[in-house]
């Protein structure tokens, strides 16, 4: 039997971890872990057009899978390329392992064609990143590297020069057990106590999670019934927490709709389960404020606390709930009810009048027909920008379904090839990237790696030729919008070209069919929906400062002479409220 080489070594470990998949683009120093890919019929490689949308992918498949992922990129540039994937992932506690694929290592420090220094350039997007400069070195920094990844949620780069992947390895050592799955946290009775302590002495609490509370739907709901509390969410909490939920008060931030802001800021005592929300802007600062959270580095840092629970929100509520004394009193909790309830029922009035019939269509529209005809398993990945808005407010999450995005790391473009990650996972699935015509051009490439692998995701592409969010960031601030606007094709007529299934719709009435037709369709598919730019997003909480800035916003458009877009967006923005 041949000896084996440190590339087909370092596939074997990878394989042993449970990777299935290493998504990249093919090239020189990568090139014999490529081949050892071809050679290892327990991965496949998965070829993508961008180095980023293999990082995105990896980081979709590893938030689907709660398994670890991984993606690769060749020396110099090529790995440079999975930087902004890579952020994502980590910021999202995603396990992904990154091989960066390293110049020769008798030229590192000397200038050579391409190089760079990964092992110093992906420290901030990382647990774990290092460079392997000996052969032997190898299977112990892998093995460290998926630990990292693995057991504390994020990312682990391995940097590795090509001339070293193709030497022949050692001679193979034991194998060593690898960390598959991350531990249940418990914190002290102590602190439970001072927890419970903090709940029997409020009259009024409010639970608000974020998307530590994965797995713990039934823990959060038996603990609001038995105290009587509201529950609102962040974003990345939605599809958690929201469904099933007689206690749902709806969302806060910037994106979000219902009472939940005025459930936070009216309560006595404000707890926060594994949420890192990240606008302290919509917490109260005159409430008592607990945290319990997996991760001790998030604990504090949004918020002045009355009390750190360093733990599983789930594990935590096991614990706590038995414990706290039952609350009898519900006039806080219908309170919060009520006016969620009301803020819904004007939404729902205003949405429905004439939208049906409004050219170019309402966005909020396309996402609530697409709410309705999609499965109820679908997964959605969600371009950041307005699409964030609408998945928000229109998505209905279930237990089923999944709504990712880049909800920590903001960037742009991440639909299309999260889409790609989800899909490997299952192509009986349904997969639908929520997409701007801003993020999905700007890496549209990768539209033909949907055609390459056959794979069956739906695009659904919110076209307003426009950049939305920057508008309204630029109106809030009392800008006139500048440098915002796209020409674009018809991208239902490219997505033909490219050998996809692809319409175009215009009219209201053309979109329910043409959804429940292209998710009919066995391979990939685009919807072109154009949409009305003048739509945007309205907080829940519209402070001075805003009105302010919307105000100066309009009097230099008025002055520049565009008067008739400014009514065309007055008229727009009063349909344009948030509903769930």
């Amino acid at each position: 039997m041949a000896k084996q080489n440190v590339a087909e070594q370092f596939v074997d470990i990878l394989a042993r971890a449970g990777v299935k998949r290493l998504y990249g683009v093919v090239g020189d120093s990568l090139n014999p872990v490529v081949d050892a890919v071809r050679r290892n019929s327990a991965l496949e490689w998965i070829h993508v057009r961008h180095e980023e949308t293999a990082a995105f992918a990896a980081g979709a498949e590893a938030q689907i899978t709660g398994r670890l992922a991984a993606c690769a990129g060749s020396c110099g540039p090529g790995n440079l390329h999975l930087i902004n994937g890579l952020y994502d992932a980590h910021r999202s506690m995603a396990p992904v392992l990154a091989l960066a694929s390293h110049i020769p290592s008798s030229e590192i420090g000397l200038g050579y064609f391409q190089e760079t220094h990964p092992d110093h350039l992906f420290r901030e997007c990382s647990h774990y990143c290092e460079l392997i400069s000996n052969p032997r070195q190898m299977p112990r920094l892998l093995h460290t590297a998926v630990q990292n990844a693995v057991g504390r949620g994020g990312v682990s780069v391995v940097a590795l020069p090509g001339d070293l992947a193709a030497e022949p390895a050692p001679d193979k050592a034991a194998e060593t057990a690898l960390v598959t799955a991350r531990p249940t946290v418990r914190p002290g009775d102590a602190e439970i106590d001072k927890l419970v302590d903090l709940i029997d002495r409020a009259r009024k609490v409010t639970l608000f999670c974020g998307s530590g509370t994965a797995g713990a739907h039934a823990e959060v709901m038996e603990l609001a019934q038995k105290i009587k509390s509201p529950v609102g969410h962040a974003l990345r909490g939605k599809e958690h927490i929201q469904y099933d939920n007689p206690f749902d008060v709806g969302m806060s931030g910037l994106l979000g709709y219902g009472a939940a802001y005025e459930a936070t800021h009216e309560c006595d005592l404000l707890i926060l389960l594994g949420t890192d929300f990240p606008y302290n802007a919509f917490l109260p600062d005159d409430v008592t404020i607990a945290q319990v959270d997996v991760r001790p580095e998030h604990l504090g840092r949004r918020s002045r606390l009355d009390l750190a629970v360093w733990g599983d929100v789930k594990e935590t509520l096991r614990c706590l709930t038995p414990r706290v004394k039952t609350k009898h009193n519900r006039r806080f909790l219908d309170k919060m009810l009520k006016k969620h309830a009301d803020a819904l029922e004007g939404v729902v009035k205003a949405y429905t009048r004439k939208v049906d019939k409004h050219v170019p269509i309402h966005p909020e529209y396309v996402a609530s027909v697409l709410d309705e005809v999609a499965a109820d398993d679908a997964v959605f990945t969600v371009d950041t920008g307005m699409c964030n808005v609408w998945a928000a407010r229109y998505i209905t999450p279930n237990g089923r379904r999944r709504v990712i995005g880049s909800f920590s790391h903001g960037s742009m473009a991440n639909a299309l090839p999260m889409a790609i990650g989800a899909q490997f996972t299952d192509r009986r699935r349904q997969v639908v990237a929520m997409s701007g015509d801003g993020g999905f051009s700007m890496l549209m490439g990768d539209f033909l790696t949907l055609v390459q692998h056959d794979l069956p995701v739906k695009i659904v592409l919110f076209d307003n030729s426009s950049l939305g969010m920057v508008e309204l960031e630029m109106m809030v601030a009392g800008l006139p919008s500048y440098g915002t606007t796209n020409k674009n094709p018809d991208f239902a007529a490219v997505a033909r070209a490219c050998g996809a299934y692809g319409v175009r719709v215009e009219k209201p009435k053309q979109l329910a069919g043409a959804l429940k037709d292209a998710f009919k369709h066995k391979g990939p598919a685009l919807v072109d929906v154009v949409t009305d730019p003048n739509a945007l997003s309205i907080p829940p909480k519209i402070k001075a400062e805003m009105v302010t800035g919307f105000a100066l916003s309009a009097s230099k458009i008025v002055l520049d002479g565009g008067v008739g877009r400014m009514l065309q967006m007055a008229r727009s923005n009063l349909r344009n409220v948030p509903r769930p």
